[in-house]
């Protein structure tokens, strides 16, 4: 069955580090993605016009690669607050509506980042059953270097509950992430390729594979499987 699969990044980068080799396999598996982008950089923010114009560029080619429709909502980046959130809300749940999803992916709802955690309340408020139908599951990704540097309070813990087997897809997800070519560094700067390599190493070891995605599951409606 063709399914309607959303994943929401407050950067890009962040569905790559998180769910990159998950997406792939929603590509081959025929599925349709849609990639929801909260965050934009722009001169008026003091970036160059060449870094705004390569941003573009990888946006492209990372979208070229999942087969994935964009949706850029433009906040500024490193800027999202109670007042983005308030406007935020009714900007997703037109997207929701209008594409209809089954799965979302979505960031974690603790990560060290505050744009991080302002697009996971965004989204939530948009997956209520009685205006959402489609929603069959919520899967919530950890993201390298904001997720593990929450802080070590157990209401902030990431506790993975699903993982995909990526051990086929792992060496597409470092080439998709290399696109992303200012994000990446040389270990053991967090998003490094030796880093996203150790842990799906790492969430592969607890799920009996060569390489692993992890999720916490938030929401899963199992109607049409029964």
């Amino acid at each position: 069955m063709k399914k309607n699969i959303v994943v929401v990044s407050a950067h890009p980068d962040d569905e790559i580090l998180g769910a990159g080799g998950t997406l792939i396999k929603h590509r081959d598996a025929g599925h349709q993605i849609f990639w929801l982008i909260v965050t934009n950089i722009s001169e008026e923010m003091g970036f160059s016009s060449k870094r705004v114009k390569s941003r573009q560029g990888e946006i492209d080619e990372v979208a070229g690669r999942l087969k994935a429709k964009v949706f850029k909502l433009d906040y500024p980046t490193m800027g999202l607050g109670s007042q983005e959130l308030i406007d935020m809300v009714p900007r997703i749940s037109d997207i929701f509506t209008k594409i209809e999803p089954h799965t979302i992916y979505v960031l974690n709802r603790s990560d060290a980042h505050s744009d991080h955690r302002v697009v996971f309340n965004a989204v939530m408020a948009c997956t209520k059953s009685f205006r959402y139908p489609s929603i069959r599951q919520v899967m919530m990704y950890e993201c390298i270097s904001e997720t593990e540097f929450a802080p070590a309070l157990s209401e902030n813990m990431f506790v993975p509950n699903c993982f995909t087997d990526i051990s086929d897809e792992m060496d597409e997800k470092i080439e998709i992430m290399n696109l992303y070519e200012s994000e990446m560094g040389e270990h053991p700067f967090p998003r490094s390729v030796a880093n996203i390599k150790a842990l799906a190493t790492f969430r592969g070891a607890s799920s009996g594979v060569q390489y692993a995605e992890a999720f916490q599951l938030i929401k899963w409606n199992r109607v049409e499987e029964l």
